[in-house]
């Protein structure tokens, strides 16, 4: 039996969570990205909850908002930290090094493939340990990385086949 702050808090979703969500779609590049930072403007309205849960709809725009803006200084920092490795690799390979073509594929990854070939690549780690790291199965985790995989060749430029998987490791880890 649910309790009655459960009872208000689902009440609150299902009222408010079309406007949340369409507040936050106009403010963000993608679905995806929209769904789940609506969903985390209730997971903040449920860990504030006090007796009643906040649910005027002003409040929600404005926690909404703040997490919207938390999502592009992320993005930003992110961005930053591609340009900065992308410069590295550059400085110590050249402009037409394998190490760039190898960033700029990097960053052109969703960041959960570009996170599983970081932890089989630069942080060397076995397919047990990285299902470890992702709480997952090892198969599971094989299916990820060899989908990252994938998606990190698709990536590469045409001509670049002549870097050999071991080399791609090198470059990947330098």
């Amino acid at each position: 039996m649910l309790s009655e702050r459960e009872l208000a808090f689902i009440a609150i979703h299902k009222d408010s969570y079309p406007r949340v969500y369409r507040f936050v779609r106009r403010r963000v590049e993608s679905a995806d990205i929209a769904e789940e930072l609506a969903a985390d403007v209730f997971r903040v309205v449920w860990q504030k909850r006090g007796d009643e849960p906040r649910s005027d709809l002003a409040w929600l725009l404005t926690v909404a908002r703040n997490l919207v803006g938390n999502a592009y200084r992320s993005r930003d920092r992110q961005q930053a930290l591609q340009e900065k490795l992308r410069a590295a690799a550059v400085v110590r390979g050249g402009d037409d090094s394998g190490n760039v073509a190898v960033q700029d594929a990097m960053a052109q990854l969703r960041d959960k493939d570009r996170d599983i070939l970081q932890l089989a690549y630069w942080d060397e780690l076995s397919t047990a340990e990285i299902a470890g790291v992702l709480q997952c199965s090892e198969s599971a985790a094989k299916v990820r990385l060899h989908r990252a995989r994938a998606a990190f060749r698709k990536h590469m430029p045409s001509g670049a086949e002549s870097i050999t998987a071991e080399a791609t490791t090198q470059k990947m880890g330098a």
